[in-house]
């Protein structure tokens, strides 16, 4: 019985498999809007994939720890005063090569290093990126994740980088956007003409797309903040907090800034790292996560802010230069600032 019952069922099973589109490849999609680039002339593409041909690479690296030796601290600190884990030493050297083999990108900003590399070439783009965020879930199979920012050069090509190129507001931003290595592999970027979702295929080696025009939520009822850190908040923090207990809200921290900025994109819902004593200027990095976050954020009808300034409006003065981070749905943003 239980046999006829499969059998039966089977045709209707793949006839929905088969029905079910998946999308236009990544390669596709970037090369169909490619007349929406400011400077349209193949280089932003192609290091739009570059970009993703080295996620498919940590993120066979990802799938693999637990298997072979990959996972734990290497017992070093990058520039951030993280401790360094051995993915995020890996992830940092699969980008700078890829980034470097293509061209594109004259000089690279990373959290992991000490200081910009100047990668000796005519490339037009400066790339600042955080290989692998959310270190402290690596050991522990949690989502983590990739940041990116994409900046156009200000000095000439085959110059010497300048402070110029590498200290640039984020909203000179011409492209940014994050990989998310979860229960799916997805890369989600912006170009400044909304915000689109692929996701990857692994069996195809490519990713497809699977949420276009991604927009957030205006409103949401998730806020994401690490209360452990509660009583060294500021007042105004502290009673919003509140609030959002009140208007009971549900707390939701995953403690990888991509995994909580995805949710929160897809459902809606507001994440903060306010300043506290431990950290007086927030903890999180201008340069290679909050821009690169806030562009996306902005572009998908969210907004993010430092608690009172546009964060895309912040003129970094150092390399590794940190701030607080409230981000995410418009109303949820606007509601927090009321409280300063």
């Amino acid at each position: 019985m239980q046999r006829s019952i499969n059998k039966a069922n089977t045709p209707s099973i793949e006839t929905s498999r088969i029905a079910q589109p998946i999308g236009s490849t990544l390669d596709r999609f970037i090369k169909s809007n490619q007349d929406q680039f400011a400077y349209a002339s193949g280089e932003l593409s192609q290091l739009l994939r570059d970009i993703a041909l080295a996620s498919k690479v940590v993120n066979r690296e990802v799938n693999k720890a637990g298997l072979i030796d990959i996972m734990g601290a290497v017992g070093s600190q990058n520039m951030a005063g993280d401790d360094q884990q051995k993915l995020d030493v890996l992830a940092n050297i699969r980008f700078t090569r890829a980034l470097a083999k293509g061209g594109e990108v004259c000089a690279l900003v990373s959290e992991e290093a000490d200081t910009f590399a100047d990668l000796n070439n005519e490339g037009k783009y400066v790339i600042a990126i955080d290989p692998l965020d959310g270190s402290s879930n690596i050991d522990v199979n949690v989502s983590i994740g990739t940041i990116f920012s994409i900046y156009r050069r200000k000095s000439p090509a085959g110059t010497p980088i300048q402070q110029e190129d590498i200290l640039q507001r984020g909203a000179d931003q011409v492209a940014a956007g994050y990989v998310l290595y979860g229960s799916s592999t997805m890369m989600v970027y912006t170009t400044g003409h909304g915000v689109n979702g692929f996701t990857y295929e692994p069996t195809l080696g490519e990713y497809f797309l699977s949420h276009p025009d991604m927009r957030m939520p205006a409103d949401g009822k998730v806020y994401s903040i690490n209360e452990g850190s509660a009583n060294s908040f500021a007042q105004p923090v502290k009673e919003y907090v509140q609030y959002c207990k009140d208007q009971k809200y549900t707390a939701r921290y995953i403690g990888s800034l991509v995994a909580d900025f995805h949710r929160n994109m897809l459902k809606g819902g507001i994440y903060i790292y306010p300043a506290t004593a431990k950290d007086p200027n927030g903890k999180l990095r201008l340069i290679y996560e909050c821009n690169a976050l806030a562009f996306v954020a902005e572009q998908a009808g969210g907004k993010a802010t430092n608690g009172s300034m546009r964060i895309l409006d912040i003129v970094p003065e150092s390399l590794h230069q940190r701030t607080a981070f409230y981000v995410g749905s418009k109303n949820m943003v606007d509601k927090s600032g009321s409280f300063a």
